[in-house]
């Protein structure tokens, strides 16, 4: 099925999990993403898990997870004819993107301002650690970066967990949040495009995305001075708004608004305090947050978190904190198709792969082929017998 970036050609020069997200993202949408490896491929293919029956070992979950939807073709970028190839590829693409650092395309002789020469229209995208000089030069341009350092140096780290203990978030979202960024980016691009005709050079720098994405704290700051630290599982501004604990394990709670509080302290059999004074307002209620856990979880920790759900999810915000089993289990997942089967070569059965959350009517799923063998495509796309290094 045709998606929305149908007829979009990507060359796909990223590896690792930022840039191949961001790629991902526009090949689920229906962009042609030509994955660009070297003859040794992108080193997240040795990454497992593994399915038990695969010997072959081609690529793990990793790899398979975010470069799904792509076609790939093997180039040697230290050659001549590497870089040639890849020079063919950009003269008639629609996009570019590429997350090696600072400078190293550019001593390629694949700089965006030679491939703009042979292609105006290209959009070419660039996700580094502390972004490009050509947007502002950074001090620390020339360091590496990976997820665990933007979340620390973005701010994220020191806003998660307890206070005064830095707790790095699960998901590795100091690359999937930069990677997102650059997919809008680069749509901007492309839209700005049609107008004018010419391309844009865009840039993200994954310390950049981290601060943005921790805005609160950067407003937070200038307005009283504080250096807000870790809340636990608590909002500094909100309340109730975090986990609370249930017979069985534990369940989110967000009643801020004066209508959701009025309704969960009916579900507490608690109407009065709906009216008392010192909770009947957020702002009141944020002073004494502690006393209100007590009373939330007075009721919560006699029924079970589906109990719980069941008696309040219908008027304010509640779920369970689910485990990756929980999640295999909720129909809503399935019915969004936020769990895809796709095939893994060298494995007699499917795997289960992340779907795509961003949903058109009348579109099926968008995750349809599963990512490519190494230099699956070379002799289609670079023609029979080519030589690129």
């Amino acid at each position: 099925m045709n998606g929305p970036l149908d007829g979009i050609v990507v060359v796909d020069l990223t590896r690792a999990l930022s840039g191949p997200y961001a790629t991902m993202l526009l090949a689920d949408l229906g962009a042609d993403v030509i994955k660009v490896e070297s003859p040794a491929g992108d080193s997240a293919r040795g990454t497992g898990p593994f399915p038990s029956d695969d010997e072959d070992h081609h690529y793990g979950g990793y790899f398979q997870s975010v470069n799904r939807n792509k076609r790939s073709v093997v180039v040697d970028l230290r050659s001549p004819e590497g870089t040639a190839a890849v020079r063919r590829l950009a003269a008639d693409a629609d996009v570019l993107v590429e997350n090696f650092r600072a400078g190293v395309m550019d001593r390629m002789s694949l700089s965006y301002e030679s491939l703009r020469c042979d292609n105006p229209r290209l959009v070419y995208g660039a996700l580094r650690g502390f972004g490009d000089p050509r947007t502002g030069t950074s001090p620390h341009v020339d360091r590496p970066a990976f997820d665990v350092v933007a979340q620390a140096m973005g701010g994220l780290m020191g806003i998660t967990g307890p206070p005064y203990q830095p707790t790095k978030v699960g998901a590795g979202i100091g690359d999937v949040f930069p990677a997102t960024l650059l997919a809008v980016g680069v749509l901007a691009a492309l839209t700005d495009r049609a107008r004018t005709g010419h391309g844009r050079f865009v840039d993200v720098a994954m310390y950049d995305a981290i601060v943005s994405l921790c805005e609160r704290t950067v407003y937070q700051h200038s307005y009283t001075g504080a250096v807000p630290t870790g809340e636990g599982n608590d909002h500094p501004l909100l309340c109730p708004f975090g986990l609370y604990r249930t017979a069985d394990g534990w369940v989110t709670v967000a009643a801020p608004r004066d209508h959701q509080w009025q309704a969960l302290c009916t579900a507490l059999g608690r109407p009065d305090l709906a009216e008392d004074p010192r909770y009947a307002t957020n702002n009141a209620r944020v002073a004494v947050r502690d006393k209100v856990r007590a009373v939330i979880e007075e009721w919560t920790t006699q029924r079970t978190s589906a109990q719980v759900v069941a008696a309040v999810a219908a008027d304010v915000p509640c779920g369970p904190v689910n485990t990756a089993a929980d999640l295999y289990a909720d129909p809503h997942l399935r019915a969004r198709e936020m769990l895809v089967d796709i095939e893994h070569p060298g494995s007699a059965r499917t795997v289960t792969v992340a779907g795509q959350p961003i949903k058109f009517a009348g579109s099926g799923a968008a995750v349809h082929h599963r990512a490519p063998l190494l230099g699956e495509h070379t002799a289609e796309i670079l023609g029979p017998g080519t030589s690129a290094g």
